[in-house]
């Protein structure tokens, strides 16, 4: 298998440049992940322009999917950004890992957008009528399901890159979690 490498901001294109050196003036740094993506002439733009997209989600709500989607998908890289990113939103690290569990124990909202967005991502889209069902009685909505499953897209996005180029982990590595049958 081809050996992926992270590229730097000298071997991408002009375009590609401009987004990292925007990159470096918000976040700090260009996470691997995102200079992976800048292998492929447009894919980065694109990418951040769907992913910074308005939606009616929190940015909360935004990590609850971020979190649990890339624990059904075994994305390392992302458990361990989201797990800082949702840490960065409020998070405690005993709440990352409920969430990568499936869980908001703390807050029945919470705990049933969890429990959709794990249901969406582990059947592909069909899920549970009874899932479904507290979704909405959660006061979420037809147009909340919608930025959903637009999320879970983005999110399998990036956790399908990571997966297959092992790019290293430039966050701090999560921890790993207890088998839970379920």
């Amino acid at each position: 298998m081809e050996n992926f490498n992270v590229p730097t901001r000298e071997e991408v294109s002009t375009d590609n440049q401009a987004i990292f050196d925007n990159l470096e003036s918000q976040v700090g740094f260009v996470p691997n992940l995102y200079a992976t993506m800048a292998h492929s002439e447009s894919a980065l733009g694109s990418y951040l322009t769907f992913q910074g997209s308005n939606t009616s989600l929190s940015n909360k709500e935004k990590e609850v999917v971020n979190l649990i989607v890339s624990e059904v998908n075994g994305c390392k890289y992302c458990q361990s950004a989201h797990t800082a990113i949702g840490k960065m939103n409020g998070f405690t690290e005993e709440q990352t890992i409920e969430l990568r569990q499936g869980h908001a124990s703390w807050d029945s909202k919470l705990d049933a957008l969890v429990k959709l967005s794990k249901d969406i991502t582990k059947n592909k889209g069909n899920v549970n009528p009874e899932t479904l069902e507290a979704f909405f009685a959660a006061s979420y909505t037809k147009g909340t399901l919608v930025d959903v499953i637009k999320l879970v897209g983005d999110k399998v996005v990036m956790n399908y890159l990571h997966n297959l180029t092992k790019v290293p982990i430039d966050f701090p590595v999560a921890k790993e979690l207890e088998l839970v049958n379920d």
